[in-house]
């Protein structure tokens, strides 16, 4: 691994987290961490040391050949750094899974790190199931437990109670650091949950764009969403009961989204088009 020493200062750096496991429903989470790792050419920094977080009965090694040889990859938790090229600034993944015990450290560890590396803000990003249609945009909604950051980012302040996992923890521990901490969530289907799922890792990513104000190159993600789409609508026409519920719920969540259709969220969706596309919207537009 790379000694932190050796890392040359970061540019605006903020720090995006996702762990496989309970908040990571489709694998949508961490999917998407996974994707800005290819796609900016992520170089891995630093691991937690698996045998303080992980029971491998629960989240077991595996083993793989590299040539003669076996090797044995461990559960773990990495951390590595992307560096954008336009508008400059620098990302630190952390992608993991979610561990078995010692949640405090663990969360103090990744804090450790987040101070040694000049980070500002840390975003989580989650996915949960939900009463959602396929058919529809996946919803996405931004929460925090602080309310400095809810009130300075529009977001909503999270009034939750009840069983959390390690995305919970993180942001109140943040919270306790003084470090400014939100969480992305995406809903997928609960009738359609088996990983992957690539339409709530993209609607993930759009909603990052929007939050770092930078564009995300999606490769093939926006094909495979639409082929997943595809390919449920085929599974769902073959079960008249399936077909039947996801009308319904598509009814609801009509008649939920049409105050949204205002002028500004058209106009602010313009926006974000042209942002994508690399133009700016001119005049009149």
């Amino acid at each position: 691994m790379i000694e932190l020493d050796d890392i040359p200062e970061l540019v605006d750096p903020v720090m995006v987290t996702a762990f496989e496991g309970w908040n990571d429903a489709g694998d949508a989470a961490s999917g998407a961490v996974a994707h800005l790792d290819q796609v900016w050419g992520g170089e891995v920094f630093a691991a937690l040391d698996a045998e303080d977080y992980y029971d491998f009965q629960v989240n077991r090694p595996t083993v793989w050949m590299e040539g003669d040889q076996r090797r044995i990859t461990w559960p773990t938790t990495r951390l590595s750094v992307v560096r954008v090229p336009e508008p400059r600034r620098d990302i630190v993944l952390v992608h993991g899974i979610e561990p078995n015990m010692r949640w405090r450290s663990f969360c103090n560890e990744l804090l450790g790190f987040a101070h040694e590396l000049g980070v500002e803000t840390v975003v989580t990003l989650g996915a949960l199931l939900g009463d959602t249609p396929h058919t529809r945009p996946v919803p996405v909604t931004g929460t925090t437990s602080d309310a400095v950051v809810a009130a300075g980012l529009g977001l909503e302040q999270t009034r939750y109670e009840g069983p959390t996992g390690i995305v919970g923890v993180l942001q109140e521990a943040c919270a306790h650091a003084g470090m400014p901490a939100l969480t992305f969530w995406a809903a997928v289907p609960h009738y359609v949950s088996q990983a992957p799922s690539p339409k709530a890792t993209l609607a993930l990513l759009r909603k990052l764009e929007d939050f770092l104000d930078l564009s995300i190159p999606m490769g093939d993600l926006t094909e495979d969403a639409r082929a997943w789409q595809l390919g449920v609508d085929q599974l769902a026409s073959e079960d008249t009961e399936v077909a039947e519920y996801v009308q319904a719920l598509e009814a609801a969540r009509d008649a939920e989204d049409l105050p949204e259709a205002s002028g500004e969220a058209i106009a602010l969706e313009f926006e974000r088009y042209l942002r994508r596309k690399g133009g700016e919207p001119g005049p009149g537009q």
